[in-house]
Order: C-alpha cells, then sequence, then structure tokens
C-alpha cells in the first residue's frame, strides 16, 4: 500500500485540553517520539507546524465509522455481525432504535471534534512564525476543519462552533449549537479560503488539495440545495483536467488503485500496528475492513473478518444485467466458495453477500498487527465519479442543464457496462430518479447512500424503522446534553 502520508498521532486531547502529545511514523514524516505542545514551547518552527498538521489529518482514519455505519444505517445493508448483540450500539442504528447513550454515535461525535480543536489548535498559532509555504498548510487545516464540521452537521445537525481557538472548560455551558445555516456556511468559508491558496497537484500523496476542496465544497452546496454554486463548483473539478475515470472499476479498490487517477480525496491507512479492541481509533489500519470481513474465511484472495455490514438481497437486484460493478461490488460468497473452494462460517442476519470493495485483501507474510484492526486499504472519500454525479444532480435539479446531467451521468455508466449503448436521454424528473438510482449502484459500500437518501427526502420511504422528522439526524450524545446545564436541547423526537 501507498503510505506516503499515514498519520500516526497518540493524542492526549480532548476538546477541554489545552496542551497535547503525539507521535509520528511512516514515510510521510520522521518525527522523534512524543512532543509535549504548548503555546509557550511549540509553533517555533516550520517543523512544529508540519507536525501539527499531521495531527489534524489523523483524525481522518477514525471515519472508518462513519463510512461503515452510514452503509448499514441506509437499506444497503444489514448490520450483521456475530449475534444481535455484537457491537449493540452498530445494531441499534440498524434498526433505527437508537438513543442519546448510544456509544458509537459518542464515538463518531468524540473523534470529528477532537479533528475541529487539532485544525483550531493550528489556527490559534497560524500568525506566530514565518515560514515559506505556511499559506498552503493553513490550506489543508482549513480543509480538514470544513471536513470534520461537515461530518459533524450531517450527522448530528446544529452543533457548537468556536473558530481559530479551541475549545476549554466551560464552554459546553456557554456556546450554543449553531444552526445548520450557519455550519455551512462556516464550512463555506474554510472551502473558499482553502482553494485560494491550495496546490492543484499534492506536495505529497495523500494531502488535501484545490480540486478536493472544490469537490467537497460542491458536496455542501448540494446538501443544502444550492444547485447552482454545486454545479459551477463541481465542473471546475471537472474542466481542471487533473481527475479521470479509470478503466477498470475493480482496480478502484485494489493496492494498484490507490491514489489514482479517480482520488480526489482519499483517507490513507497501513498496516502497522497501534491499536486494540480499547482504543480502535488508535488504528492505522482500516477498522471497517476487518469488521465487514467473510466471518470464518479460509479461501484465496481474502483474510477472515467480523461479517458486519452485509448487503441486502434488494441492494444486489439494483445491479442491471451487465453492469460490471456488481461482480466488484458484491461478493456472493456461496457462488465464491463453490468456484474457489473457500469454506467460511456465518454470523448475525447473514445474507451471503458480503461488500467486496471494503473486504480484507491476503496480505505479505510479514503484515504487521493484529489483522482485524491494521487492514491498509484506504479509504476512498471522494471518487471522480461522485464528482460527475453530483454534477450531474445539480445541473439537472437545479433546472440548469439535463444535456449536462445526460452526458455526466452516461460517462460513469459507459464505464459500468465497457460500451456506450447505455448513455442516458431521460430529462426532468425520470432523470432525476436515474441520477439517484446510479449513485447508490456506482457508490454501494462506500457510505454514502444513508445521507443521500436523507437530503433528497426519500429517506422514510425507503428505510425501514426511519421515522421523518427525527431520523433525519441522530442524537446528541446525552452526556453532552447534560454538560451544557440546559443550553443545548436534545435533536427532535429523541
Amino acid at each position: 500500500m501507498n503510505n506516503n502520508i499515514i498519520y500516526k498521532v497518540t493524542f492526549t486531547v480532548v476538546l477541554i485540553i489545552s496542551s497535547l502529545t503525539f507521535s509520528c511514523t511512516d514515510d510521510f514524516v520522521k518525527i522523534s517520539p512524543e512532543y509535549s505542545i504548548d503555546s509557550e514551547n511549540y509553533f517555533n518552527s516550520e517543523g512544529d507546524y508540519y507536525n501539527a498538521l499531521v495531527a489534524a489529518y489523523d483524525l481522518l482514519q477514525s471515519t472508518y465509522a462513519n463510512a461503515i455505519v452510514g452503509e448499514f444505517a441506509s437499506n444497503n445493508t444489514l448490520c450483521g455481525g456475530e449475534s444481535a448483540t455484537d457491537v449493540v450500539g452498530w445494531q441499534q442504528i440498524d434498526d433505527m432504535i437508537h438513543t442519546p447513550t448510544n456509544s458509537n454515535l459518542k464515538d463518531i461525535w468524540n473523534w470529528m471534534f477532537a479533528g475541529v480543536q487539532r485544525t483550531n489548535y493550528f489556527m490559534e498559532f497560524k500568525d506566530k512564525t514565518e515560514f515559506d509555504g505556511k499559506d498552503e498548510m493553513v490550506g489543508e487545516i482549513l480543509f480538514l476543519r470544513a471536513y470534520y464540521h461537515f461530518e459533524l452537521v450531517k450527522w448530528f445537525g446544529p452543533i457548537p462552533l468556536k473558530v481559530d481557538e479551541r475549545f476549554k472548560l466551560g464552554d459546553e455551558t456557554t456556546i450554543p449549537r449553531s444552526s445548520v445555516t450557519d455550519v455551512y456556511a462556516q464550512i463555506e468559508s474554510d472551502l473558499l479560503a482553502a482553494i485560494s491558496v491550495l496546490n492543484e497537484i499534492p506536495e505529497e500523496t495523500g494531502r488535501a488539495t484545490k480540486g478536493a476542496a472544490q469537490a467537497l465544497l460542491g458536496k455542501a452546496y448540494l446538501f443544502q440545495d444550492k444547485f447552482s454554486e454545486a454545479a459551477s463548483v463541481l465542473e471546475d473539478v471537472i474542466n481542471g483536467g487533473n481527475y479521470s475515470l479509470v478503466e477498470d472499476y475493480n482496480s478502484i479498490f485494489e493496492n494498484e488503485g490507490e491514489n489514482g487517477s479517480e482520488s480526489v480525496f482519499e483517507v490513507q491507512y497501513t498496516d502497522v500496528e497501534g491499536a486494540d479492541f480499547g482504543c480502535l481509533q488508535c488504528s492505522e489500519g482500516n477498522v471497517a475492513v476487518g469488521f465487514s470481513g467473510v466471518r470464518g474465511y479460509d479461501g484465496p484472495l481474502f483474510t477472515p473478518g467480523f461479517s458486519f455490514n452485509v448487503p441486502t438481497q434488494d441492494a444486489v437486484d439494483q445491479f442491471e444485467p451487465g453492469d460490471l460493478r456488481k461482480d466488484v461490488t458484491i461478493l456472493d460468497i456461496e457462488a465464491w466458495a463453490e468456484e474457489t473452494g473457500a469454506t467460511y462460517t456465518t454470523g448475525n442476519e447473514h445474507t451471503g453477500y458480503f461488500n467486496r470493495k471494503y473486504i480484507p485483501r491476503k496480505r505479505s507474510a510479514d503484515a504487521q498487527g493484529d489483522l482485524n484492526l491494521t487492514n491498509p486499504n484506504n479509504y476512498r472519500a471522494i471518487r471522480y465519479a461522485d464528482v460527475l454525479l453530483m454534477a450531474a444532480e445539480a445541473n439537472n435539479r437545479g433546472g440548469i442543464s439535463d444535456t449536462k446531467a445526460q452526458q455526466y451521468l452516461s460517462e460513469v455508466r459507459a464505464r459500468a457496462f465497457g460500451d456506450d449503448d447505455h448513455a442516458v436521454t431521460l430529462t426532468g424528473a425520470a432523470l432525476t430518479d436515474a441520477i439517484y438510482q446510479e449513485r447508490r449502484v456506482e457508490l454501494m459500500g462506500e457510505g454514502h447512500h444513508f445521507f443521500d437518501l436523507v437530503r433528497t427526502g426519500r429517506a422514510a420511504n425507503e428505510i425501514e424503522g426511519f421515522v421523518a422528522g427525527k431520523h433525519e439526524v441522530f442524537p446528541i450524545p446525552l452526556e453532552e446534553i447534560e454538560f451544557s446545564n440546559g443550553l443545548w436541547e436534545q435533536n427532535p423526537n429523541y
């Protein structure tokens, strides 16, 4: 796996802590094991800022939880696992019976706010020391802060905002939750500033680029139904010429496909040690991959896992005949076992299918760490195909150009079927439905479908147990509500 940028941090920071320590390894950085960081003895050199930048990237690795939960919260997959009580918080989300005491939702809240805290720490001292290239680092920090804020607002709705300084003890009783509109305004401001200074080609593989910031801005606009703004910035990405669809869809999710021409932004993982079940966010590997693997598997190509995130028959049936993406996205374990002689066991809610994009592959004999927790499969957070489909949707739903929407949609379908016979000529609402359908099959297994259903108002009709007016967002962790001493109200109907 390509480890040009790997974010390894042992960070003693929670939102209220004003000093921290971290360590880094791998090719992206070569740092001594530990640093004690505070405003008096840090941010005094380019190296200090660089290390703080790595620390801000590090929390991206904890978004494995966002990706896997975002998938089985939708109608694409079931939670699975060993039993109905295996990771009970996930099981509750899958069944739409989650509450404010759900520890797995609390993890997402905590980890994303830890990312915000690290970016704000950098920004708090951004003017302390001058050096060449700092503007680009600031641009990356602004991109990362927007990324973490975007995850928080789409999961939890209104959130507390603090900009360019760290949260501290007492803020929870004085800083209210900002409206969704205000959170998105901050995201837009950060991304516009990032776009103005970021490079089109990353200085090192895995670092944020101008195109990544433009794509994330386009997505933020789309989530707000700002279709003209979304179409404009997404077409800047398309016309920039820095990205293209790879010919072989299967290669995207294999070793050789990492950080390829289709990758607009990718979360980097490696298989070095650094985690156990008591600290999953410490893992340098993609924890979601091991959790999604075939239980008790013994056979070629793959290694075993915990059989979570199992695709439903309905999801499998979404693929049209001849769609080359089906066999890349879905592992039919019974057919595979018959073909290869592989053996396996079954777990909870076994459907016979697995999320082939993100199940563990066999690794070299010298692979490090717990094989279930340190899978080195990068997460393709924003792919160029996603950009094309978002641009198609913005042009269509915004009444801007169905011709452009057809063009972008047909480009994705041409790769999917390996021919030009599946171009789309639909217009209006029929074209909208075709774009929604294409997003589902193109991005299946990648954690986007739940939020697509929510933002387009289709979730209540598609997800069993989904209650309109409640499940569009997840509950704020109960402790946060209690700590605010009445300042914050819980999300509706929780």
